[in-house]
């Protein structure tokens, strides 16, 4: 079957690959223009715009789909089907028609839970140990078309929002297969969604990637691996701005100190913080200026004195 790829970032690369291994055809890759990178900001072209280009496919880099010529070279490539993975650009009406069998996105959430940007991310943040990934078909309204394929995921006690991410990534692509598949021999099944059960997920701000010490360690923690690794959580010491992003498992004996929420104590293996119930214990931390590190290994080198805290939430930033 002849299919028209659309995806933008490296969550996308395992379905492409998945594409290009298998019986159909690619004939041709949407992806977001080229983009400010790294430390000299230089323009760069997205991981799959460079895949498509290293497999010698031609590329569009379209700033919206709703331009005449656009629909024109979309119609060109005469494709029986439009798979997705994060394009991160609107699907209007007169495209959604163009593919002989639709778009077909891949999505990382069990719809209708979590419709929108941030799928997986908010799923952490939400303290769920549940998700998956689902394959629709575009539709006009945020994620709401039927259903072909889904599949369930389990999220780990210590995972991050990017972890997930890379996980479901790798799990969706065969999954994205299937559903072309059967749409190719006409034996697809469409499930409607339940659209009175659908949740959203916004996309993420730094703003509110700020830490509450004072909520409980579970919540803490979700809201850690949730912000991990963009836009990262963060939190005030000495009044610069620190990230920390990642959690890990408490040491077997915990220390007989009282900590009260922002708190910090360093053990030789481990970073603890006290929240509003407890301790966490932290495994990355990125200081201002500085690449994340280990937790313990900041630790040891910042002479951190008994009263030394993670200033309130409350506190201007």
């Amino acid at each position: 079957m002849r299919v028209l790829f659309a995806g933008t970032p490296e969550v996308a690369l395992p379905s492409l690959q998945a594409l290009l291994d298998s019986p159909h055809e690619v004939v041709g890759v949407l992806t977001r223009a080229d983009a400010p990178s790294g430390r000299g900001r230089k323009l760069r072209p997205s991981p799959v715009k460079q895949l498509a280009l290293d497999a010698g496919l031609p590329v569009l880099t379209p700033a919206t789909l709703r331009d005449d010529t656009v629909l024109g070279q979309l119609r060109e490539f005469a494709p029986e089907a439009a798979p997705v993975v994060a394009y991160g650009n609107l699907v209007p009406p007169a495209a959604l028609s163009i593919p002989t069998h639709g778009w077909v996105n891949l999505h990382f959430s069990l719809l209708p839970a979590w419709r929108g940007a941030a799928p997986a991310q908010r799923a952490v943040l939400s303290g769920e140990r549940h998700t998956g990934i689902s394959v629709f078909r575009l539709a006009e309204g945020l994620d709401t078309g039927d259903l072909i394929r889904a599949a369930p995921a389990v999220i780990g006690e210590h995972e991050t929002s990017g972890q997930l991410l890379e996980r479901l990534a790798r799990e969706g692509a065969p999954l994205l297969l299937e559903a072309l598949d059967a749409l190719a021999a006409g034996t697809a099944t469409f499930t409607e969604q339940d659209h009175a059960a659908a949740t959203h997920a916004a996309k993420l701000t730094p703003a509110e990637a700020r830490i509450d010490w004072t909520r409980p360690a579970e919540q803490v923690g979700a809201h850690i691996r949730g912000m991990s690794p963009d836009p990262g959580a963060w939190t005030l010491l000495d009044g610069a701005r620190t990230r920390i992003l990642g959690t890990e498992p408490l040491p077997p004996q915990l220390p007989e100190v009282e900590l009260p929420p922002g708190r910090l104590h360093a053990m030789k293996k481990h970073l603890l913080v006290g929240t509003g119930t407890g301790p966490i214990a932290i495994s990355i931390i990125a200081p201002p200026g500085k690449k994340a590190m280990r937790g313990a290994d900041w630790a040891r080198g910042a002479n951190l004195s008994p009263e030394t805290t993670f200033a309130p939430a409350e506190e201007d930033a």
